[in-house]
């Protein structure tokens, strides 16, 4: 029997009621794969830093880096600065544990209607360089109150945090259909972009089946709505490849399906697996909250830890409980969040009993 390590930090608002429904069907896919998940639980999150003025302890990083993996709900909170809630847990969470990929698949489910009136089924990956980018230390403010008041923000590109970035879609792509995209804006921005392009091309090169093309930010985020399906695999930045995973997790139905991976690939340290949505404290504590997100996270969690298969039955299980009309309330449905788990759950037990029925006929 693997056994694996699990770090829980559910966070904030709906974090903390998708988290467990996640976690109950995690449970019980590791029981009919013969797995054993070892969840340890933090109260780390916006009430935590209310009440000891930081997100997560200062050994909080030490803690973590004991387990196989971190499963994470949501932060942010309405009574904390966006600053304090992401720069105080998140990020040093990605950087200390070299978390570098982002991964982020854009599919339609059965069962979510997509706002888009063509019907073509979308499957597409992105995948967001995660360590560096826009997303810096590097600047300040000053003349703070002044009428010259001023901001400057870095954008910080390397090769090696670029290579790293364009070698693991390049790989990713070469599994699949072959093609990549690039976000850039080369045309406006004259240094970093261009860098990102140069770098970019020459890592896919390495790749002989894989056909890179480089598009403008805006031109593709149009892309991304007027023709999702002829997209494969994208890789971005840092923010570009945020904002584009929140549309395209958009054009599919919500961004409450949405899940995220944030990886080190190489499994020298945890990774960390997180729905795309925010805690939404307008709905926090109803029960509305859509937890597919956080359980297709979960089976990334699986994939990554080495159990495929147990990652596709649940994948199929929440997909067959979309299917067969469980959804929540953002993709038109009329379940709570309770009543999907339930549905999904139900599905697990249906498709083992399928996989027993087939492995019995295939033994005799």
């Amino acid at each position: 029997m693997s056994t694996h390590n699990i770090a829980v930090i559910a966070g904030d608002g709906i974090g903390k009621e998708v988290v467990p429904a996640a976690i109950t069907c995690l449970q019980r896919i590791a029981d009919v794969h013969a797995l054993k998940l070892n969840f340890t639980y933090f109260d780390w999150g916006s009430e935590y830093y209310l009440q000891h003025g930081q997100m997560m302890p200062t050994d909080g990083l030490e803690q973590l880096a004991t387990h196989d993996a971190i499963f994470l709900g949501a932060v942010g909170s309405p009574e904390v600065p966006d600053t304090e809630s992401l720069w105080g847990l998140l990020i040093p969470i990605r950087r200390e544990f070299q978390q570098y990929i982002n991964l982020r698949p854009v599919k339609t489910l059965d069962g979510v209607a997509s706002p888009l009136a063509a019907k073509i089924p979308i499957d597409l990956v992105i995948v967001r360089e995660n360590n560096e980018g826009e997303y810096s230390e590097v600047g300040g403010r000053m003349y703070r109150g002044l009428p010259h008041e001023s901001a400057v923000q870095e954008t910080i590109f390397t090769r090696l945090g670029v290579s790293r970035a364009a070698s693991f879609a390049a790989s990713l792509a070469s599994a699949r259909s072959g093609q990549l995209t690039s976000a850039t804006k080369s045309n406006g921005i004259i240094h970093t972009m261009p860098f990102w392009d140069e770098v970019v091309q020459e890592t896919v090169q390495d790749y002989p089946g894989v056909t890179v093309t480089h598009e403008l930010v805006d031109a593709l985020a149009a892309h991304l709505v007027l023709k999702p399906w002829t997209l494969d695999v994208i890789v971005a930045s840092n923010l570009l490849g945020d904002i584009l995973s929140d549309l395209g997790s958009s054009v599919t139905g919500s961004i409450g399906l949405a899940p995220s991976a944030n990886l080190n690939p190489e499994g020298h340290h945890p990774s960390l697996f997180e729905p795309v949505h925010g805690s939404a404290p307008d709905i926090a504590g109803k029960g509305l909250a859509n937890p597919v997100g956080q359980i297709w996270s979960g089976a990334m969690m699986l994939e990554h830890l080495g159990h495929p298969e147990a990652a596709a039955h649940l994948q199929a299980a929440f997909e067959s409980a979309l299917r067969d009309g469980h959804g929540t309330r953002d993709v038109g449905g009329t379940s709570s969040t309770s009543e999907f788990t339930t549905a999904v759950l139900a599905a697990i037990e249906a498709l083992a009993a399928d996989r027993a029925a087939v492995s019995e006929i295939s033994a005799s």
